[in-house]
């Protein structure tokens, strides 16, 4: 982890917050309310703030040891927060129901700013009026960074001493409460108030750092002195020819103006309101067409914020970065005492997508390069200063054609990309199950890679984006030469099959011994959908160089290869088209389609006893649905469906494959259905479900669900993530249908 000057960035982000946060007069509000229950979402900015709000109230059905009454503030600014949690006074478990209600203060959130002489910014937060339907006791009040909150709901309920003994609980204007906590800076302070509202008679008791109080309403505040962002506004982030979707996708544009701001794009809200590398630069590519273009753009903050991150020593893209008040805490625990923020590299996919997204954005704004490359780096990563961001991609550039140099010399698995030696993950499905503890993933070998080599090819031949040298002389045939090579030589060392007579064993297996699915084994579509009796697949990861087994989860990677590369290899392209797209026409679980949505991996077809029982549908990256996987597939298939028009024999071969092309446009067509069927769940970041014989699939909330074995907490969903909007651009192309 590499540290940030705090002196600094405290002066950046208070330039930013003095350009960005206006005039009384232009200070109007904007706000939005999602539900997914038990969690209401409460959307709010303002010319002062950017806040999210979140209300947890269980439901007559749920899990109560995983669902509890609970209030979360969450601030973009320093990926900062506040969490209350809750439970009744005097009755059972369950029948404390909280409700965020609309009063004289807001709508039910109003804005709060208040200056103070002693502090260099405001006070600035969200107030409103909350209700509980019985007497109730707070029972846990975490202030300060998002990260410490989840590591206590996520984890095994760590409260830190060093964070939770500085908050100080106090009487507030006679009848309320007051919780507040300085930082570990030392200047930044937490506030949370609550006090009755319109009721006088009411008092909140407070007893060993908690309060209980009688049912009723009662004024909340949540407040902080911390540097804002500066938010994009709808109009910014889109390009003119997209402003028609700010009325026609309100909602879906309001929530991306949220999640974008100058200086980067945000991951998704609450749990992620901060950088991360990936989501950024998959979001800018799905949502191309529309993602506005040219100086202070959408487009630009998220190839800026990478370049800015990128470690200066190796060339590796920044995956996250560490900020506020957890930054302080993670340098104290090495034993530094500092408010710089860090920047972690623990992925191996994130460095591939640079170059892509790179690409695309220069080949069509040829005029940006310049201006963009020569913008000097340091001002968030003082580690680069005295570089610019062009001296850094090229950094990035070198060590993507270092790495790749031995497998297109040797085409081996050792020459593969592995993970990390000090990691357990390293690409999206970054979660303790999501690989089954494979160290050679599918899509950064088969699909990340060589779209990155042909990439740097093209940027090679732009003047001005790499510098004219010994080094890169030879780029633009050497990177394209290479990326021809991986292209053609990786998709076999993942390849596998069974026939339809072992995958009908195996689904009766799966079913007799899975937990979470007691439906059809749904055998009859293998017949129809497999290649001559035989069902081919793509392993998700090869387990290791040394024990080079393929991992058999079926899974929806294939959808990079589609989506980011334009294959000549025709009889590997067909069988690879072919095999995704049955995956997709078979229904769960011979296949990956659910009523609910195509889950992004299955172990059906695995025959393994411990696939089975860690990739279920509680499981992150289990059998649940990822709405910017079907985002990527949708376009992936639609991608190669349309180079079947290009004319002069360039068309690839599965176009003049009667049976296959079929099969494609079928899976498209279904694929489509089953998008337009879950629209009001594709903008959240992850849902599951549940079956039962009499009532079929039903849609889950995924942090509702018991966690599968060996995993200490379960994973709540975002209500809005920023890869999940790419459905404003990624749009069902009828003439396929």
């Amino acid at each position: 982890m590499r540290l940030l000057n705090a002196a600094l960035l405290f002066r950046a982000l208070s330039s930013v917050y003095a350009q960005s946060k206006g005039s009384e007069a232009s200070c109007s509000a904007t706000t939005q309310h999602l539900s997914d229950p038990p969690y209401e979402n409460y959307f709010y900015s303002d010319c002062h703030v950017d806040a999210q709000t979140v209300v947890t109230s269980p439901l007559p059905d749920s899990n109560l040891t995983i669902i509890g009454p609970r209030l979360i503030v969450a601030w973009p600014a320093g990926n900062s927060g506040i969490c209350t949690f809750f439970q009744p006074k005097n009755g059972q478990n369950g029948t404390l129901a909280v409700e965020l209600v609309n009063s004289t203060l807001g709508q039910p959130l109003s804005g709060t700013v208040a200056n103070k002489t002693s502090s260099k910014y405001p006070f600035v937060g969200v107030q409103g009026v909350v209700s509980f339907n019985t007497s109730t006791e707070l029972t846990i009040a975490i202030l300060g960074s998002i990260r410490n909150i989840r590591d206590f709901t996520e984890g095994p309920s760590i409260l830190q001493p060093v964070i939770q003994d500085a908050v100080n609980v106090t009487a507030f204007n006679k009848t309320g409460v007051q919780f507040s906590r300085l930082w570990l800076d030392n200047t930044t302070t937490t506030t949370f108030t609550l006090t009755p509202w319109e009721n006088t008679e009411d008092k909140i008791q407070i007893a060993n750092r908690s309060a209980s109080f009688g049912a009723g309403f009662y004024r909340f505040t949540a407040s902080f002195n911390y540097p804002q962002l500066e938010q994009l506004s709808p109009r910014q982030v889109l390009e003119k020819d997209a402003w028609p979707l700010i009325k026609k996708e309100s909602s879906q544009t309001q929530s991306l103006s949220f999640f974008s701001y100058t200086e980067k794009l945000l991951a998704g809200g609450w749990r992620f309101l901060t950088y991360f590398g990936r989501d950024s630069m998959i979001a800018a590519l799905l949502l191309e067409p529309v993602l506005s273009r040219g100086n202070g753009s959408a487009t630009e903050a998220v190839i800026g914020a990478v370049l800015e991150r990128i470690n200066r020593t190796d060339g590796s893209v920044c995956h996250e970065e560490t900020i506020g008040d957890y930054a302080t805490f993670v340098n104290m625990q090495n034993n530094i005492t500092s408010t710089a923020a860090g920047f972690t590299y623990p992925m191996i996919d994130t460095d591939y997508y640079l170059p892509v997204l790179m690409e695309r954005y220069f080949n069509s704004s040829p005029k940006r390069i310049k201006p963009l490359l020569s913008t000097k780096a340091g001002n968030i990563d003082v580690e680069n200063k005295n570089l610019t961001w062009g001296n850094l991609s090229f950094i990035n550039a070198q060590k993507i054609m270092n790495i790749t140099a031995a497998f297109s010399k040797n085409q081996t698995v050792d020459n593969l990309i592995h993970l990390k030696d000090s990691e357990i993950v390293g690409q999206w499905r970054d979660s303790t199950y999501g690989l089954a503890n494979g160290r050679i993933p599918f899509d950064v070998n088969c699909a990340l890679v060589p779209a990155a080599l042909h990439s740097i090819s093209k940027l090679a031949a732009m003047p001005g984006v790499y510098p004219n040298n010994s080094v890169t002389k030879d780029w633009a045939t050497t990177a394209a030469k290479r990326a021809g090579i991986w292209e053609d030589n990786t998709l076999q060392f993942f390849e596998h099959n069974i026939t339809v007579k072992q995958a009908t064993a195996r689904l009766k297996e799966f079913t007799n011994k899975n937990t979470f699915y007691d439906g059809p084994t749904n055998a009859a579509s293998l017949a129809n959908y497999s290649s001559s009796g035989t069902v081919i697949d793509y392993a998700i990861a090869i387990n290791s160089s040394k024990s080079p087994e393929k991992i058999p989860i079926t899974h929806t990677d294939t959808a990079f290869h589609l989506f980011m590369l334009n294959s000549t290899n025709d009889a590997q392209l067909t069988t690879l088209i072919n095999a995704t797209a049955n995956s997709i026409l078979r229904p769960f679980p011979a296949g990956l389609r659910t009523p609910v949505g195509v889950v992004v991996a299955s172990p059906a077809l695995s025959g393994e006893d411990v696939l089975i029982a860690n990739f279920t549908n509680s499981a992150y990256h289990g059998t649940v649905v990822w709405s910017w996987q079907l985002a990527l597939m949708a376009k992936g298939f639609e991608r190669q469906l349309e180079r079947c028009g290009e004319s002069g024999g360039k068309a690839p071969g599965f176009c003049r494959d009667d049976g296959v092309y079929k099969t494609a446009k079928q899976a498209y067509n279904a694929l489509w259905d089953v998008i337009e069927d879950n629209a009001s769940q594709l903008e959240s970041e992850v849902w599951s479900w549940t079956y039962s014989s009499r009532a079929g699939y039903k849609l889950s909330p995924l942090g509702v669900l018991p966690p599968p074995p060996g995993v200490s907490g379960g994973t709540e969903s975002d209500i809005r993530q920023l890869w999940s909007l790419t459905f404003l651009a990624v749009t069902r192309n009828n003439d396929y249908k």
